[in-house]
């Protein structure tokens, strides 16, 4: 005998619940300051986990949740295969869908499971043993798909002033700390909800002091800068018979710019520097030497081994220096071991690049020591503060017009958002299509030009000496600290498995 609809529909419905949740905290990445939003979703998540009947329905109901995060947070996923790289429809949405959800799904799946199997007291996996395995999936999860982690949702509250201390991941783990409080509040144990509730505010009002801080401090002069977006379409981008209209904007664009330090985005020339014209490579370099300064061109660069790679290089008044992107892109700039066939559905020009050194120097110009990175690396905070504090500026140059007018843009913003306030430096951003900005060392957006436009953002900036917490300790006293209270809940619950399952007697209600 099958089961009745509506208890079929009953059954289903925390499912949905925490796919609504996932798909709702999207809102929190993107240019709105909707900070609540994740918070309120996770928590969701987490009250779900209270009432799961079992450590499998847990990883379910994680598994729901994450499906509706990434099916909707990076659904762009799909533009970039088969609008821009060629793949049939079919097998583009097939990819999307196992990335989404196998992949990715997989790591809120993770967490779920194993938080159910704490025998623990409910508002210490709450509020300690669910934080700290979030956070350390989430590490996890970052070494291939840097996005959507839980902490670049809070940029615009108050839990953004601990970012310059303990970084992403430190935001994320008192993110998801608050919201078990809030479901710790919806229990009927008085003193649990005294705890949680002092916890919440502390860490609330901390962080709202926190952001008072000036973690750095000025270097050298106040500098102009110009960033130029060219607005050159992706589809078009590799066209030959296209390459002398887009030296002819990158020219008219420079030409206008008054700055001392120009910046062009990611391969914003599309031949090997050693083909580009000189007399092109020279009217850049003039535009800016009598100033004193310097042009920075996304440019791809062939060595004398024939090997090529994804480069900035410098021109200009100061001696020519190259920065050569080290962490390079899965599918995009090369080709996992066993994933050659991809070279036959996929039209990406240039897709086996070289990796450039990890240990590379700030780039000496415009007076200043620039940290570069290129496209998604600034999505690494570890990699970012590599150079620092040596480096007074922070330049990322990106071409996400690779995932057309979708949602990765303003999400990419916000990363290097992060990266600003984790490092306490301005951070200027050079894009194809956009979002081109300049980012202050607080991790506000102080000029931005609008997408799929051309032209040239021009601003003054400063460099800044000194390091934050976070530039001198990375990632480490957050995960160290997230890995033993994740040993410390096993530990305990292992002394008391003979006592009643975790969530008996601690529901969430009225």
């Amino acid at each position: 005998m099958s089961a009745p609809a509506g208890s079929f529909a009953a059954g289903a419905r925390p499912y949905l619940l925490a796919f609504a949740a996932g798909a709702a905290a999207v809102a929190g990445f993107g240019d709105w300051p909707l900070f609540p939003l994740p918070l309120a979703a996770v928590a969701v998540l987490f009250w779900l986990w209270l009432r799961a009947p079992s450590p499998r329905s847990a990883a379910w109901l994680g598994f729901a949740f994450g499906a509706g995060l990434f099916l909707v947070g990076v659904s762009w996923i799909y533009v970039s295969l088969h609008r821009f790289g060629g793949m049939p429809a079919v097998l583009a949405g097939v990819a999307t869908l196992f990335f989404c959800c196998a992949y990715n799904g997989a790591f809120p799946a993770a967490v779920g499971y194993l938080q159910a199997r704490l025998a623990i007291a409910p508002a210490a996996r709450l509020m300690l043993a669910i934080p700290a395995l979030w956070v350390l999936a989430e590490w996890v999860r970052t070494a291939l798909f840097p996005w959507l982690v839980l902490g670049y949702s809070q940029l615009d509250g108050p839990l953004a002033g601990y970012a310059p201390l303990i970084g992403v991941f430190g935001v994320s783990f008192l993110t998801a700390v608050i919201a078990g409080a809030l479901v710790t509040l919806a229990a009927r144990r008085s003193r649990t909800r005294l705890v949680a509730l002092g916890a919440a505010v502390a860490i609330v009002a901390a962080g709202g002091a926190l952001r008072t801080i000036d973690w750095t401090t000025p270097y050298g002069e106040p500098l102009v800068v110009g960033l130029l977006q060219g607005n050159i379409p992706q589809d078009l981008k590799f066209v030959q018979e296209r390459y002398p209209a887009t030296l002819a904007t990158y020219a008219r664009l420079a030409e206008s710019s008054g700055a001392r330090l120009i910046v062009l985005p990611e391969i914003a020339i599309p031949r090997f520097l050693d083909q580009i014209e000189p007399a092109f490579l020279d009217q850049l370099a003039r535009r800016v030497t009598a100033r004193a300064g310097d042009v920075l061109v996304g440019v791809p660069v062939l060595d004398r081994d024939g090997r090529y790679y994804n480069a900035v290089v410098s021109l200009g008044a100061s001696p020519q220096q190259a920065y050569k992107k080290s962490h390079l892109v899965p599918f995009g700039e090369f080709l996992p071991p066993g994933f050659g066939w991809v070279v036959t559905v996929l039209k990406i020009p240039l897709g086996e690049f070289a990796r450039g050194p990890e240990d590379q120097k700030p780039l000496a110009v415009a007076g200043q020591r620039v940290a570069l990175d290129i496209c998604y690396e600034d999505a690494y905070g570890a990699e970012i503060i590599r150079p620092l504090p040596e480096a007074t500026l922070l330049v990322n140059v990106s071409n996400v017009a690779w995932f057309g007018d979708s949602l990765a843009p303003a999400q990419h913003l916000r990363i290097s958002r992060m990266r600003a306030l984790e490092t306490g430096r301005y951070m200027l951003r050079a894009t194809n299509t956009g979002v081109t900005a300049i980012v202050d060392p607080a991790g506000a957006v102080v000029g931005r030009l609008p997408s799929f436009t051309e032209g040239t953002l021009q601003g003054n900036v400063r460099g800044r000496a000194g390091a934050t917490a976070y530039v001198v300790l990375g990632n480490y006293p957050v995960l160290l600290a997230c890995l033993a209270i994740a040993a410390a809940s096993v530990w305990t619950g292992r002394r008391e498995r003979t006592k009643p399952r975790a969530g008996a007697g601690f529901r969430a209600g009225a």
